[in-house]
């Protein structure tokens, strides 16, 4: 009888081991080996292409990160709270993980960044898809997978290591200015006109100490600039981007990094200006 009884419970069981395999494929579960992606790429009617969490909740950057730090602290962090993922995953081919990054804050509590912008989140975004964020006292911005332009507000300090207003007068200001989407500092040239490079050599041999801005994209810029504000300029073969007909530049000696806005004392203050919505139009040729 035992023995009966034992067959029958393994009959059984077999019987129902297949039904759950059936029922397991029928609902098509995930599986858990492939998680979900954390940083997603979501399409705003009026913003285009907005980076997200895996919620859909919209992440955003603060201008005021010009360097490799953040400047929310304190009741700042209740407003915008900090985004943190260790494991990064991603599924849109728009975005690659090495413009990800990690940062220890000054609190110990760490924070992903993108391009070198530190991530946060709006605490008056109140569901999925919400940009209630965008344009914040003119210092946040949704983080965007394809700026061509960002911007950024910083205490101005030159080459000879004294901070000028935005005036170019010796003194401590934060002014805003236009940077490239890794946050480094664009120039524009005082001698130029409009759309005309007046500086680069035909060979590009004083192109190391002043690089023209290159532009191949699309224009993607933070939502208080505008577009029609920027074009583009053909230099010996070379595509420059140009703001309010103004060609942009790198300054060599900020040496790639950001917040350094060196340039902007040589080789005396305003003969290479940073630019701003207040920037006037470069003059005709």
């Amino acid at each position: 009888m035992q023995s009966k009884a034992r067959k029958n419970f393994i009959a059984i069981a077999a019987v129902c081991s297949v039904f759950a395999a059936c029922s397991k494929d029928d609902n098509n579960d995930p599986d858990p080996s492939t998680p979900e992606a954390n940083v997603q790429v979501a399409d705003n009617a009026a913003l285009g292409k907005v980076m997200t969490d895996s919620a859909g909740n919209t992440l955003y950057f603060f201008s005021l990160d010009a360097a490799d730090t953040s400047a929310c602290t304190g009741g700042c962090l209740a407003a915008w709270p900090v985004f943190y993922v260790e494991n990064l995953r991603l599924e849109d081919t728009s975005l690659h993980a090495d413009d990800f990054g990690t940062i220890t804050r000054a609190d110990g509590a760490k924070q992903t960044t993108y391009k070198g912008w530190p991530l946060y989140y709006y605490a008056n975004d109140n569901a999925s898809g919400d940009v209630n964020g965008e344009a914040v006292n003119n210092v946040w911005y949704v983080a965007k997978p394809d700026y061509t332009v960002m911007l950024a507000n910083a205490q101005l300090v030159g080459n000879n290591g004294v901070e000028y207003n935005s005036q170019y007068q010796p003194g401590q200001e934060i002014t805003q200015y236009i940077t490239d989407a890794y946050g480094r500092t664009l120039y524009a040239f005082a001698p130029d006109k409009f759309n005309t490079n007046t500086f680069t050599a035909s060979d590009f041999s004083n192109n190391a100490v002043w690089p023209v801005f290159e532009m191949d994209e699309t224009m993607s810029v933070p939502s208080i600039l505008d577009k029609a504000d920027f074009d583009t300029l053909h230099v010996f073969g070379r595509v420059q981007l140009s703001y309010k007909g103004w060609p942009l530049y790198y300054f060599g000696n900020d040496q790639q990094q950001r917040g350094s806005n060196k340039g902007v004392s040589v080789p005396q203050p305003g003969v290479w200006p940073v630019v701003n919505g207040n920037t006037t139009v470069a003059p005709q040729p």
